[in-house]
């Protein structure tokens, strides 16, 4: 007779449960450095997509002798109606609104995109489009829906509509933000012929070469010769978050300073305090990084940041040098005017940024930006002719992030940053 114990073959219950307890505390342990690996990789994915854009840059430069226009494509010289450019008869125009990256196409390898929108469209509806088609806001041309990989940070969540096409790519206009959104080339309107001036306008002038310190101005020519601050010493291109309809502070706009009570204008108000908008409190108490909602207004749906990659305005891919990477905005008014306008990116405690040599960094958001409460440089504001208390020609009031963005204030950055 077999007098031997069985044995039992299988886990008991509480066996089985201890096992599972120690898989859980090693997923647990584990799954913040997986996280961390992701991101890590998307932050050199993003790095790369900088290096392209670079790559683009120069590339173009060496084409065309001059960097891509910031605010540009063909127009009605006699009318800047937006119901007139946003036309589907063929008759529109874009106001002279196209960014940087419509003219990078071909070099981005977005050849067919660029054979589409650089010849007139005939669409099966019976919409019919110009070269280079209407404004950059109209949903109904399709190009400018188009989502390009290159023009996108993997981090970055943000897709579909209220947005068009998106960019996480704007470009740097420099330390100060006056007049950002008409740049060298204005419109004078019918008391004055109703026509384009292109940079000949003389108050126009002056406000470019006092205040638009950046690679970038809008509406002009510029060239690597421009950068007399040394091309590896300036930044060319950086990141932007797109927007995703809440009340982030870093993707909207908000009319927070019509509210201001200085007795001066938005625009002069916040260019003598670029950092009005905390001032004034404009933050939710909890959420530091959103508007408080109950004592502003945002502009919604489709005014946030990065939301048309084709389009040059501010808020779309435009960035400046003013405060700190991953800081707020704060616009003088409406989502296409112009303010203080920071990059900003998903990833932990910083932004990508492209200096004018081709090269990528990643600026931290602890990077020296000086006082931020110090008036930009701006000349000739709006009819009165104000001048900044920051003369113009002044190194840049910002500390070296400020520095970075100029091209030729002659400032001592150094590369160690």
């Amino acid at each position: 007779m077999n007098t031997a114990r069985h044995r039992p073959t299988a886990f008991t219950l509480v066996e089985l449960l201890v096992v599972i307890a120690i898989i859980g505390v090693l997923v647990g342990l584990l799954l913040p450095a997986v996280q961390s690996a992701r991101e890590a990789a998307r932050r050199l994915s993003c790095s790369n997509q900088v290096k392209q854009l670079g790559l683009a840059i120069h590339s173009y430069h060496a084409t065309y002798g001059q960097l891509p226009m910031h605010g540009t494509g063909p127009t009605n010289e006699r009318s800047r109606l937006t119901s007139a450019a946003d036309n589907n008869d063929g008759t529109g125009f874009t106001r002279l609104e196209l960014s940087y990256l419509v003219g990078l196409l071909p070099f981005i390898e977005q050849q067919p995109l660029w054979e589409q929108i650089s010849n007139p469209m005939v669409e099966p509806d019976g919409d019919l489009w110009p070269a280079f088609g209407p404004r950059p806001l109209v949903v109904r041309y399709p190009p400018w829906l188009t989502e390009i990989p290159t023009l996108r940070c993997p981090s970055d969540p943000g897709v579909g509509l209220p947005a068009l096409g998106r960019t996480n790519y704007a470009a740097c206009t420099g330390d100060s933000f006056y007049d950002a959104e008409n740049g060298a080339t204005v419109w004078l309107g019918p008391s004055s012929g109703g026509r384009w001036q292109y940079q000949s306008n003389g108050q126009a002038m002056r406000r470019v070469r006092c205040g638009m310190r950046g690679l970038f101005v809008p509406r002009l020519s510029t060239r690597f010769r421009d950068c007399l601050d040394g091309l590896s010493n300036t930044i060319a291109l950086g990141e932007v978050m797109t927007g995703l309809s809440d009340s982030s502070n870093r993707t909207i706009g908000t009319s927070a300073p019509s509210k201001a009570s200085s007795g001066k204008s938005a625009a002069q108000s916040v260019a003598d305090n670029p950092n009005q908008c905390r001032d004034l409190g404009f933050f939710a108490p909890s959420r530091p990084n959103f508007w408080d909602l109950s004592v502003v207004t945002t502009y919604a749906p489709v005014s946030q940041r990065g939301f048309r990659w084709a389009a040059f305005h501010t808020l779309q891919s435009q960035f400046n040098t003013i405060r700190g990477p991953n800081s707020h905005i704060c616009l003088v008014g409406s989502s296409d005017t112009y303010g203080v306008a920071p990059p900003s990116s998903r990833h932990p405690g910083g932004v990508h940024v492209l200096m004018a040599d081709g090269a990528a960094r990643f600026v931290t958001d602890s990077i020296d930006a000086g006082d931020p409460s110090v008036p930009c440089v701006y000349c000739d504001l709006l009819s009165g002719g104000a001048n900044s208390p920051t003369v113009a020609g002044s190194p840049s009031p910002y500390g070296l992030w400020g520095a970075l963005g100029t091209r030729a204030s002659r400032d001592a950055t150094g590369t160690n940053f």
